[in-house]
């Protein structure tokens, strides 16, 4: 497991490279002006066709706009809005929430542009079952211009990365956090929660996309609401620290971070990085798996879905991100002081494999065979944090009179000495925000985050499924459908076995996937993303003009949850 690590470590660093990041940001800009920043369309225009007042059932399509909206929703909407934010903080520092920000607000012209472009080239052979994505754009985009061959190959390329992203992102990394959670909080070994996740997902999406939506169109509200609500409450406990939180935000984001407790510092690059990465991974705009569900609405204007698909990075980046963000850092819990105090620290000697700390005993006995702690230490210079300071890894096993802490080795030139008096508990992803939570309210996190973690990642992992099931469709045929499908669920339970330990695992594991989808995708948004552009300007030309516009009243709130103001 150890040369696996090391093995997505290194392809994150050849993923991630500085350079990726400015291609997403240069994408938002370029499509943010070229739209005549069409996030003020979304924003403005997008909430009245979300409420069905241009929905027609004669449209071809599967679902309406609120439940393609939903269904994406419920795929960005998850553990990267609990976990991923909480990994952005721990690693990167308050200044990370500010670029999450950024590419939040990029990322909503980088969706409008990708969605209307697969809208534009969906395959409606079957008007009540629409296939669309990038693959298809590719496909039938190259195809016009005598490019069968190149077209079908550059649709396989981005099947296969939106085959990784899902086994990965959309999979693994729910499953792995909502497993680790419930095993801190409740006991319930973390293979148990897999086996009952796979149940779960299976027994809905085996309905296909209509019931994916009508489940997503049900949860996303009320998880969104839930959280939001409990959010409001820890916020309005420490309202007088917000103004100091933001002015944090800001000067993280371009200045280095001081190491203060559990946070071990980071620079103003460390920032950057981390939030761009979490952010990218949280709304996926860019990657190009949200035009795959918004390609099942029912509708015959491409930009209109497009405009619609623009809300998604507000409400997941702008809002959920921001408010988990407020509550770790109002909380304190990212630069806790050590949780554990210990009255002789271990010592290092020096290995093959590095600088080996000493077995000591874990005092207390509330733990449970392979809890996690860190010891914090000073050695050689550290390029992510800008000091010498590193985290050791622990791993807690049973003893005969109790528990002992076993330490991953160091590799470092200077013998590395400890700075705390104590260690911490390592609290990876979700788990940092729960405890967030409960120190504001103990208890609170254990059953709010608990509750949120479970209805946000079966959410995802529902949507993320039928994203790699139309991969599959397009290239393999329908006869691939169903082994995928078991494929997929088995992979749920393969995340709860133990194979992720450390956030830096989750952090390599998420960020491969993440990053390959972004590189097949990226560059069809710029080869056609003029024919986006084209559709949408004319599209608003004629809603300005006031040449199109609803022609009924919004449905029946319950009629647009179920989706039954689109049935004919």
């Amino acid at each position: 497991m150890a040369e696996f690590s090391a093995l997505l470590a290194t392809l994150n660093g050849i993923l991630w490279h500085e350079y990726v990041l400015y291609a997403i940001v240069g994408t938002g800009v370029v499509f943010t002006v070229w739209s005549g920043f069409g996030q003020y369309r979304a924003l403005t225009h997008g909430p009245a066709v979300i409420r069905g007042i241009y929905d027609n059932p004669d449209d071809p399509g599967a679902i309406n706009h609120f439940q393609a909206l939903s269904a994406a929703l419920s795929a960005t909407v998850g553990l990267g809005n609990i976990g991923g934010v909480a990994l952005a903080i721990a690693l990167g520092g308050p200044g990370a929430v500010f670029w999450m920000w950024v590419i939040g607000l990029l990322g909503m012209s980088i969706k409008l542009t990708e969605v209307t472009l697969s809208m534009l080239y969906r395959n409606t052979d079957d008007p009540d079952n629409p296939h669309g994505g990038p693959m298809w754009v590719a496909h039938k985009a190259l195809e016009k211009k005598g490019m069968a061959g190149l077209g079908r190959t550059i649709g396989v390329i981005f099947c296969l990365t939106l085959l990784v992203s899902t086994a990965t992102g959309g999979n693994m990394f729910q499953a792995w956090n909502v497993g680790e959670l419930t095993q801190e909080y409740f006991n319930v070994p973390s293979w148990i929660t897999g086996i009952i996740l796979a149940v779960l997902v299976g027994s809905v999406i085996i309905g296909g996309i209509k019931r994916i939506g009508k489940v997503a169109g049900t949860l996303v509200p009320f998880m969104v609401v839930l959280y939001l609500g409990a959010g409001f409450y820890v916020l309005a406990l420490n309202i007088g620290d917000i103004p100091d939180i933001f002015a944090l935000i800001f000067k993280s984001a371009f200045a280095p971070t001081e190491a203060t407790g559990a946070f071990i510092g980071g620079t103003a690059a460390s920032a950057f990085l981390f939030g761009l990465k979490r952010a990218a991974f949280s709304n996926e705009a860019g990657q190009g798996s949200s035009p795959i569900a918004h390609s099942a609405a029912k509708t015959d204007e491409p930009a209109r879905e497009g405009i619609v698909a623009g809300l998604e990075p507000f409400i997941d980046t702008i809002v959920v991100c921001t408010f988990t963000a407020l509550i770790i850092l109002s909380t304190g819990i990212w630069n806790r002081a050590p949780d554990i105090p210990l009255d002789t620290l271990p010592t290092a000697v020096h290995t093959e494999a590095g600088w080996q700390f000493s077995q000591i005993e874990a005092p207390g006995d509330d733990w449970v065979n392979d809890d996690r702690v860190m010891l914090i230490v000073k050695g050689d210079a550290n390029e992510t944090t800008g000091n010498a300071l590193h985290r050791v890894e622990g791993i807690v096993a049973p003893a005969d009179d109790g528990f002992v802490v076993n330490w991953v080795p160091l590799r470092s030139t200077a013998m590395p000495t400890a700075v705390d008096d104590g260690m911490y508990r390592t609290y990876v992803g979700a788990t940092l925000t729960a405890k967030a939570f409960d120190s504001v309210t103990p208890g609170l996190g254990k059953w709010l985050v608990s509750i949120a973690a479970w209805l946000f990642a079966v959410s995802t992992m529902i949507s993320w499924s039928y994203y790699g099931e139309q991969g599959m469709v397009y290239l393999a045929g329908d006869k691939a459908v169903l082994p995928y499908k078991f494929v997929y669920c088995l992979l749920i339970i393969i995340a709860t076995l133990g194979l992720i330990k450390t956030d830096a695992d989750l952090d390599n594991i998420t960020g491969v996937g993440t990053a390959v989808m972004l590189f097949a995708n990226i560059p069809i948004c710029w080869f056609f993303g003029y024919q986006a552009m084209r559709a949408y300007k004319d599209y608003i030309a004629r809603l300005k003009s006031g040449r199109m516009g609803p022609d009924h009243p919004p449905p029946h709130l319950d009629d647009l949850l179920s989706g039954r103001d689109v049935q004919k």
